[in-house]
């Protein structure tokens, strides 16, 4: 049964923050080139690249490796911050006596109280398995990175199955970060859903915050723009080449 006081608005505010959530990846595709994380996917690809004309490549494990506990430690992260909120479920009934007597909450029924912890339950939900996902990416990715063979580097071919190995080993690599980024953009939104606590206005006035400062960073920060040239100064290199 639905909460009694689930009125319109915060029907919007959690419809806004699900749409946000979920057409952010789709969204951000329509930029195409333009956006960090498609700069960084050509970057990967690079990298991996130039990883196979090393004599060593102690570097590249080492990079690989720093990822890899990054994703690790974010996702044992999120199962605590779950765990946490599990318990929160359990005792429901008095954390709800404590939070709504406090003078910025929002008057509420248990019922509707236990609904918005459930929206932030299931957005860090969502974090969590895409962590882990990210992880087992990265695991192929690392058995991929293993298995390309060696070359020198200026001999890396335009084509050709050396070429489709190192596409294959970058693209797994991009989309085991892109997996992490959603992990970590299920934290943004989040902080947002945290807003339904003080009402579904200020829900929605946050989840659209979220929304253009995840946008900002993808776009207009010195940081993408730095990254932006970079690529451009990869493509007159090979042009060079």
């Amino acid at each position: 049964m639905l909460p009694a006081d689930l009125d319109l608005l915060h029907i919007a505010a959690i419809g806004l923050l699900a749409a946000a959530w979920a057409g952010y990846t789709p969204l951000l595709a329509a930029f195409a080139r333009g956006t960090l994380n498609v700069q960084l996917g050509v970057v990967r690809t690079r990298w991996i690249a130039i990883s196979v004309g090393r004599d060593n490549r102690t570097f590249d494990a080492v990079m690989l490796g720093h990822i890899i506990h990054s994703v690790a430690f974010f996702g044992s992260a999120t199962l605590i911050v779950l765990a946490a909120l599990v318990g929160t479920l359990a005792s429901v009934t008095s954390v709800h006596g404590i939070v709504v007597e406090l003078p910025m909450i929002d008057a509420m029924s248990l019922e509707l109280f236990a609904l918005k912890l459930a929206v932030i339950f299931l957005l860090l939900l969502a974090s969590f398995f895409s962590f882990t996902y990210a992880l087992r990416k990265l695991i192929y990715a690392v058995a991929l990175a293993g298995g390309l063979p060696e070359a020198e580097i200026q001999e890396v071919p335009a084509e050709g199955a050396r070429h489709d190995m190192v596409e294959a080993t970058g693209t797994v690599l991009t989309e085991a970060v892109k997996s992490f980024n959603s992990g970590i953009r299920g934290y943004y939104f989040a902080v947002a859903a945290l807003f339904l606590f003080i009402g579904p206005i200020p829900c929605m006035v946050a989840t659209v915050a979220v929304l253009a400062l995840l946008a900002y960073r993808q776009i207009g920060t010195r940081t993408a723009r730095a990254i932006g040239r970079y690529v451009k100064a990869m493509d007159h290199l090979d042009d060079e080449v």
